[in-house]
């Protein structure tokens, strides 16, 4: 959109026009039955039409390109290119120009002219070029402010600006949630949906993590010796469709016996998001820092290691524990193993682990056996800090299936 102010008579003219790939011409198609009062007319008016494909003119997508005739839908996230041409329309050599091109946002004023310094004259039809080029990182109004500055025959200064605005749409939507698992990695699920009106090319979606993680990405499948995409080899998101994106952060192993730091973290990192768009127009978005709520392990943190999927009626079985102090003191630890109705322990309950000092953790191997068959929770465990008299209990450690090995699943 163009906004001029009072008009007068000025020897230099200003152009501003878009820098964008064109689209493809598309055409809407007019038929009828041999039988219909046109008979052959309409068909051989759209073989003589130069914009249909010879042998297939009643698709409405044709050989031609468009070129733009607005500023159109500017995106957050793609390049603005624009080309500026200052055109000396009189018969007189105009002097000392100077075309200034500044970008007003909601934010911030931006100078985006390639060059400063002032041109030396300008003869009859003449004209000084410049192309712009600005990667839009906020959304909203945009105002495209050209000033020109002369100097007449006549030694007379004159001055005059046009505004171009146009709005910056947002073109994804992107949602996150995070899972923290049992022990210290947490999986982040990223739905990205398309709210623009065309479909996008998904070059990367990627997640840069924080210094203490490490990421890994499970949105790809092992087919033979290939690893390939979940989402097929041509990575297209329609508009409105959304699509979930899959990433495992585990601490780094200078930061994964440091329970403390690990508690506290709450920043893991930030999507890189590069589409390309129709005909190869590339956009590009990071998110700020995402953040998630640090889990609460309270003082003391308990956590298997190791455990068997599948067990047998009972028959014993080995699991190991890990015990992480998470407070900032130093803890005298008492082990006690309560049985449950269908968890029995194995060995001397309400025995000494010693003492463990702030951040340390230790693994604790231990032997249970199940009474009950079916899918079973590993609890009764209960420690105790000798120095305070406190006791922590822990429930749901873990599941186990427990299965009898006597019956045959042969009918």
């Amino acid at each position: 959109m163009e906004v001029n102010q009072a008009k007068q008579e000025h020897l230099l003219a200003l152009k501003v026009m878009r820098l964008t790939k064109p689209t493809l011409f598309t055409n809407l198609p007019v038929t009828c039955e041999e039988k219909d009062l046109p008979g052959d007319l309409f068909d051989q008016l759209m073989r003589d039409d130069p914009s249909t494909i010879k042998g297939a003119e009643t698709l409405m997508l044709g050989e031609m390109l468009t070129l733009p005739q607005n500023f159109g839908n500017i995106f957050l996230g793609e390049t603005f290119s624009s080309y500026i041409s200052v055109h000396n329309d009189s018969n007189q050599i105009v002097k000392d120009i100077l075309v200034k091109a500044d970008l007003q946002t909601s934010s911030q004023r931006l100078n985006l002219s390639a060059s400063n310094s002032t041109v030396g004259e300008l003869k009859p039809e003449c004209c000084i070029d410049d192309v712009i080029h600005h990667e839009v990182k906020e959304i909203g109004t945009h105002i495209l402010v050209c000033a020109v500055s002369y100097t007449t025959q006549h030694g007379e200064k004159l001055y005059f600006r046009k505004f171009f605005k146009f709005q910056v749409l947002k073109p994804l939507d992107v949602k996150t949630k995070f899972y923290n698992a049992e022990t210290d990695e947490v999986f982040l699920e990223a739905q990205i949906q398309n709210i623009t009106t065309s479909p996008m090319f998904m070059e990367k979606v990627s997640l840069e993590p924080s210094m203490m993680y490490n990421v890994t990405e499970l949105n790809t499948v092992t087919c033979g010796d290939k690893e390939e995409s979940t989402f097929g080899r041509m990575s297209y998101l329609q508009p409105m469709d959304t699509r979930q994106y899959l990433y495992c952060l585990k601490p780094k192993p200078e930061y994964a016996e440091k329970a403390g730091v690990i508690k506290g973290v709450t920043v893991i990192g930030k999507l890189d998001i590069v589409w390309k768009t129709n005909l190869g127009e590339r956009g590009r978005l990071q998110t700020s820092q995402l953040q998630r709520m640090a889990p609460g392990y309270g003082d003391i943190r308990l956590s298997l290691e190791m455990i068997p999927d599948t067990v047998n009626l009972e028959e014993p079985f080995d699991i190991i524990c890990k015990i992480t102090n998470c407070s900032e003191r130093t803890m005298d630890l008492v082990l006690e193993m309560c049985n449950t109705r269908s968890i029995h322990w194995c060995g001397v309950s309400g025995r000494q682990l010693g003492k463990l000092s702030p951040g340390a953790s230790l693994s604790l191997p231990l032997t249970v056996l199940s009474s009950v068959q079916g899918l079973q929770s590993i609890s009764g465990l209960r420690l105790t800090d000798t120095f305070l008299k406190r006791t922590y209990e822990y429930d749901d450690i873990a599941q186990v299936c427990v299965v009898c090995p006597y019956i045959s699943n042969e009918s």
